[in-house]
């Protein structure tokens, strides 16, 4: 905290900024929103965090003026500025225009007049103020916070400047601007020139300037030496107020998630009343009641069903759920219908939102047609709200590439870099299921690259009540991790993918689901994750193959040892174990798994089932991807050897 010169306080937060310059602006905008939220139910009572000013949080971004006009994640932050779900009152934008990019000239950097031209798109008011001239750089900052403050809305300061040394103090600038840098190099600093003028009015005389100076440079020096006596310790101070009770070390334990089905019923109710005089689509209305007794009788919990229980327990308990992304409001594949609309007034009902007087809030929103601003902003309301469910979905989980950035920068990265850890779920829908190379693959093969030291979570789920207790796993547990869930397309409506009450009413998740029909003596262990555990299962049943046993590896990283070496023994006849994916070889898991396989299980031959290395990650013919789907079926399932399957010898030989 700060203390101002009228004695009131103000309360720094920095948010760690990687080289990738711009990427941290999302970060900070969503670190900004959670705040808000904290300090309006602090103050206000408002427990929605929808209806306050916005004023007494600000965000801050400084630009360099290469970086403003040439990354295309500022002009999507900008887009997001007055949208429901990211609007945080307006940022200060401060671009210190060094008129320079590295070695490049404006000339070479932009096809526009100003770099600061992007910011007409959202008609932001923009003060270009000359760097040499102080007294009108602080006006200028002065008029831009009023400004913010009284309307709301993001504004832009450009203080026109120059890098005296060129990229750094050990850069030869005038290899390439040689012109320019004659010029500053003969030029007077910034302090020179108006401690001339204030000598010149009158204002102070050389003494007192030369005193100031080296007070202020003694200051300098004194806190450099008081950073080496007593340095800060980083970690400690990251789990502070919000974060206290939250750092403890990672750990595989098992956690209770389960919820009574009197709560569930109380949600389940909630989830199928439709308000009095509330037009709403029929189609919807239709579904309402195989939902509740679902619930109440026993039925077929879905995988829509299962997220909307498992939220809607969260609530109850006293915690609060963010969900944002592109369609995230009624689901990529109508599957969820979290926002129900009148079809006549259009007005909006969240059935999650009236379980009971009390309760905490989902808060939902459908996100602008971008992936990094949109999961930057995300992650960043995660850094300051640890204890909020927060969820990113793409709508396909191959368009997680378009935020890459943010995922290598910062989720992937922040905890070993920064001690800043995040309780982020990533929602990727996933699979190969004949829809062509843009839409199955959420490239599971790249985070599991990232994983090391407990760092992320990455899941491929198989049923409705593993997703059900892995969301409320993530809240219960005393430490976060983001969460990387490669979640199903097909599985949300295939008629084997249901969980009943019972599962949510016991136990919690299991990192690895063990065959539930064993055969007594299997030659052969199948181990799989995600959906293509059906297509394996309902081969083995159809032609009556007694002698697979078919685990799920649920989470694949980090991965239980101790469970998977439990179930692997149990299994003592079997004569080799595969890894069937669906995936080609090159991507998926097996990169990731076999090494790991070896090491646990180096007497027991090893083989790849799945497809063969692509530089796509899937067919673009529907005839062709079943026909693959049917060729790894049938090796892994009745042992049939192909042109792409792999055995790897005890001693680690691909033959």
């Amino acid at each position: 905290d700060h203390v101002c010169n009228n004695g009131k306080s103000i309360h720094l937060s920095l948010t760690s900024n990687p080289s990738h310059l711009e990427a941290v602006d999302p970060v900070v905008l969503g670190k900004v929103r959670a705040k808000q939220r904290q300090f309006s139910m602090m103050t206000n009572g408002d427990r929605l965090g929808e209806d306050f000013d916005r004023t007494t949080v600000l965000p801050l971004l400084i630009h360099g003026d290469a970086a403003f006009i040439g990354q295309g994640l500022v002009a999507e932050t900008l887009n997001m500025s007055q949208l429901k779900g990211y609007h945080v009152g307006g940022t200060v934008h401060v671009i210190v225009n060094n008129q320079i990019g590295f070695t490049t000239d404006p000339t070479e950097s932009r096809s526009t007049a100003y770099c600061t031209d992007v910011a007409k798109m959202i008609e932001a008011p923009i003060f270009h103020v000359n760097g040499d001239d102080p007294e009108s750089s602080v006006y200028a900052i002065e008029l831009a916070l009023k400004f913010r403050q009284k309307f709301g809305q993001d504004v832009v300061v450009d203080i026109v400047c120059y890098r005296r040394h060129g990229h750094n103090e050990g850069d030869e600038p005038a290899f390439t601007q040689p012109v320019m840098y004659k010029k500053i190099k003969n030029r007077p600093s910034v302090r020179k020139l108006y401690e001339e003028q204030l000598i010149k009015n009158g204002d102070i005389t050389r003494d007192q300037a030369d005193e100031f100076a080296k007070e202020y440079k003694n200051k300098l020096q004194g806190a450099f030496e008081h950073s080496h006596e007593d340095p800060t310790n980083i970690r400690e101070h990251a789990f502070d107020v919000r974060w206290t009770g939250l750092d403890s070390p990672f750990t595989t334990d098992f956690f209770d998630t389960s919820v009574s089905k009197k709560k569930l019923t109380e949600i389940a109710r909630a989830l199928t009343t439709i308000p009095a005089d509330f037009k709403l689509n029929p189609k919807i209305t239709r579904q309402l009641p195989k939902r509740l007794t679902a619930v109440t009788k026993g039925g077929d919990i879905d995988w829509a069903t299962a997220e909307a229980l498992s939220f809607g327990s969260l609530l109850l308990e006293g915690t609060p759920v963010r969900l944002s992304g592109q369609d995230s409001c009624r689901g990529t594949f109508s599957q969820r219908h979290a926002v129900w609309h009148d079809m006549e007034t259009m007005k909006s009902f969240i059935p999650l939102n009236n379980i009971n007087i009390g309760q905490e809030h989902l808060c939902v929103y459908n996100s602008p047609l971008s992936e990094v601003s949109v999961l930057g902003f995300d992650y960043g309301y995660s850094l300051a709200e640890p204890r909020m469910l927060i969820l990113w979905e793409a709508q396909f989980g191959d368009f997680s590439n378009g935020a890459q950035v943010i995922i290598d920068q910062f989720i992937s990265s922040s905890s070993s870099k920064w001690h800043r850890d995040s309780g982020l779920v990533m929602l990727l829908p996933h699979g190969c299921e004949g829809q062509g190379p843009e839409h199955s693959n959420a490239y599971l093969e790249r985070y599991l690259a990232a994983c090391a030291q407990e760092n992320i979570q990455v899941c491929n789920l198989s049923t409705p009540a593993q997703y059900f207790h892995v969301l409320r796993r993530q809240i219960i547990r005393p430490f976060r991790r983001p969460l990387i869930i490669m979640a199903p397309k097909s599985m949300l409506r295939h008629k084997k993918v249901v969980s009943t009450v019972n599962d949510l009413t016991k136990g919690g998740f299991s990192e690895i689901l063990d065959d539930p029909h064993p055969p007594n003596k299997p030659h052969r262990l199948i181990l799989c994750s995600g959906k293509l555990y059906y297509d394996l299962a309902d081969r083995r049943d159809a032609d009556g193959v007694k002698d697979v046993a078919i685990v799920r590896i649920e989470q694949l990283y980090p991965i239980n040892n101790e469970m998977m070496r439990e179930i692997v023994e149990k299994y003592n006849s079997i004569d080799e174990i595969i890894w069937a994916q669906e995936e080609t070889k090159n991507r998926g898991a097996w990169s990731f798994i076999r090494p790991w396989l070896q090491y646990l299980f180096p007497d027991i031959h090893l083989r790849y089932v799945g497809r063969g290395f692509a530089a796509s990650p899937a067919s673009g013919s529907l005839i062709r991807h079943r026909e693959e789907q049917e060729r790894i079926v049938s090796s892994a399932v009745l042992g049939e050897k192909t042109e792409y399957d792999v055995t790897v010898l005890p001693e680690g030989v691909e033959k």
